[in-house]
């Protein structure tokens, strides 16, 4: 063995100084590698615990907490007095928690023995437990009857995971006499769904379907508030952390005069047919009715399929809204508006007469037009052939004016086009015109057309309302306010109402303000002078002009026409239209009934009851008007 090897492993562990100094390169380098380590690690912490840290708190309070919606309290609906027409009232109704039943179908069937339940309370209770949680308490039967709460109480113990408990619900206290007006609300179904805000109507179980309900349906609901509710792992509730209340929806003051509402529709006494008051000041609607109606308080909670098939079926349609989507023959009531275009065109002048025979014959034509007198009226002018509806002066001025003119002068009344009242549903009608009729048809327009509708015969199709603004318009001489329902809105019970601004009106298409005058006799002849409706203002404090309207419901030559001979009241379309003071209107009302004998017999008296209801609030506030 050489000296250098037996030397070697001495060396080795004898150099200590080299030792110490491998040992502390390496436990530098460890200590760097560590710091290293804990710096990386230390990042990472600060990187979860502060720079993110909002949003991993935010991760576990969504495990810990859940957000349960609390539904808003709907906004009242009041008419213009304060009248309480749509509000909400304390009831109960049966929820069931499934997970807490054991046989389902058993249960039910002896709850049916309890309560009664429907198919459609069944069926709706299934189709809500396919989208709640087990464990959530599912509602089964609305509105329960004290006997039926009682009768459950002393059954209780036999249905576990059934309970009664409290509600709000819609009521409807004035009934049947609102229902096309005010509406109803119903259950939010699947297409409300798709198209509804789901976090603002979460929580939410109706929603508005007709009427005011619907239309103001963003107002009236309101802003929905919630409860943080912290849950375990299964998300069942364990306690209420935090409550943010709701914001109740808004409520509604409606232009309508609820007495002059309830007079109109006992005036009609059951006889299908609609009424319609405006002010011709500022377009509000005072009485809007539609005769027959139904009782809205029974879709709130869900009709039975029974009930709601003998609505549907019933054949004089209580579901129809009348007065904005029942299409009437206006006949003789379009009479002043044509003859004031005759004089606003030049076509005719107040003193210019017309012989009236009994006939009239379009020139080179043997077919005659009728009029309603027997021999005629004689010779007439525009005042006198308005008070006695006298059919030869229109047809003569009908056919000078030609369709054309006749349909455009016509149309600047409102006929033929909705009136945009603030209400879903409303008609447009009909204005007999040479485009609607090669529209609809494809047909040309002929002279002997033209002549029957210049008496609102023919093509016509006019809605109550329709008419009601045209009478507006002639009240307001030419000028148009939009007719509406809503009048105030109050943000919470401790405000004051605002009153609703109301749309720029229409300003008055007449030049000459002279033409009025021989329109505006006519027609309080029609009322005062011996015409159509003679003795209908008899004491009555204001003058009133009206025109009367009777339209032919089946023709002539039907058997239809034999077979009413004997009953003279089913044989026409009857309609009257009026507005008081003559000189300075502060009212203007229609009438129309599907089955009458004429205008004066049966429309006309209707119209002055809702004229003596209007004046007894014009007498109590002093102001026009109701408040």
């Amino acid at each position: 063995m050489s000296r250098r090897a037996a030397r070697d492993p001495r060396e080795r562990i004898k150099d200590a100084q080299r030792e110490a100094a491998n040992f502390r390169v390496r436990a530098i380098a460890g200590f760097l590698l560590i710091a290293l380590c804990l710096g990386l690690l230390g990042a990472r912490f600060a990187y979860l615990q502060i720079t993110r840290h909002d949003e991993f708190s935010a991760r576990s309070d969504q495990n810990r907490i859940s957000v349960h919606r609390v539904a808003p309290t709907r906004g009242l609906i009041y008419d213009r007095n304060g009248v309480l027409l749509a509000e909400n009232v304390a009831a109960f109704r049966l929820e069931v928690v499934p997970e807490q039943v054991k046989d389902m179908p058993r249960m039910l069937a002896d709850l049916g023995a309890v309560i009664a339940l429907s198919d459609d309370d069944i069926d709706h209770f299934d189709a809500l437990r396919k989208s709640k949680h087990s464990f959530e308490s599912i509602p089964l039967r609305f509105k329960l009857s004290e006997d039926e709460i009682a009768r459950f109480s002393t059954e209780r113990w036999r249905f576990p995971g059934a309970d009664v408990v409290p509600y709000l619900t819609r009521s409807y206290p004035q009934g049947e006499e609102f229902a096309h007006i005010v509406g109803y609300v119903g259950r939010i179904d699947a297409d409300d769904a798709e198209k509804l805000d789901a976090a603002r109507y979460a929580g939410t179980t109706h929603i508005g379907k007709t009427g005011i309900e619907r239309s103001y349906e963003n107002a009236l609901h309101g802003e929905p508030g919630y409860d943080l509710v912290e849950v375990n792992v299964d998300k069942r509730p364990l306690r209420v952390i935090e409550r943010f209340p709701s914001t109740p929806g808004k409520n509604l003051y409606l232009s309508i005069d609820a007495r002059m509402q309830r007079i109109a529709e006992d005036a009609f006494e059951g006889r299908p047919g609609s009424a319609v008051a405006i002010d011709p000041r500022n377009g509000e609607v005072l009485a809007m009715v539609s005769v027959p109606s139904f009782d809205p308080n029974l879709f709130v909670n869900g009709i039975g399929k029974v009930d709601y098939s003998t609505l549907l079926n019933a054949p004089d349609k209580p579901l129809l809204n009348r007065a904005i989507a029942a299409g009437y023959t206006p006949g003789s009531t379009v009479k002043p508006y044509l003859g004031l275009g005759g004089l606003e065109l030049g076509l005719r002048r107040p003193e210019d007469t017309v012989l009236s025979v009994g006939e009239f014959f379009i020139p080179g034509q043997s077919r005659g037009y009728r009029d309603d007198k027997r021999g005629g009226h004689g010779r007439v002018d525009l005042v006198q052939a308005i008070a006695q509806s006298v059919n030869t002066y229109f047809y003569s001025l009908a056919l000078d004016m030609g369709i054309d003119r006749f349909s455009g002068w016509m149309g600047k009344f409102g006929f033929g086009k909705p009136t945009g009242i603030d209400l879903i549903g409303e008609s447009a009608g009909v204005l007999p015109s040479r485009e609607w009729k090669q529209r609809r048809l494809a047909q040309a327009f002929y002279p002997g057309e033209t002549v029957i509708a210049g008496i609102g015969q023919g093509y016509w199709v006019i809605t109550p309302i329709q008419l009601a603004q045209a009478a507006s318009i002639l009240a307001a001489r030419g000028v148009r306010h939009p007719p509406h329902l809503l009048r105030a809105i109050q943000d919470g019970l401790n405000t004051t109402p605002q009153l609703v601004p109301l749309a720029p009106a229409d300003p008055s298409f007449v030049h000459n303000a002279a033409n009025w005058i021989p329109i505006e006799q006519g027609m309080i002849a029609v009322v005062n002078g011996g015409g159509t409706a003679n003795g209908l203002g008899e004491k009555f404090p204001y003058v009133i002009a009206g025109k009367t309207g009777t339209a032919e419901r089946f023709s002539r030559t039907d058997d239809a026409w034999q077979n009413i001979l004997s009953v003279a009241a089913e044989r026409h379309e009857v309609l009257f239209e009026a507005f008081t003071p003559a000189e300075a209107a502060r009212v203007a009302v229609i009438v129309a009934l599907e089955a009458g004998r004429t205008g004066a017999h049966d429309a006309a008296p209707i119209a002055r009851k809702m004229l003596d209801a209007w004046l007894k609030d014009d007498d109590a506030h002093g102001t026009g008007g109701p408040t």
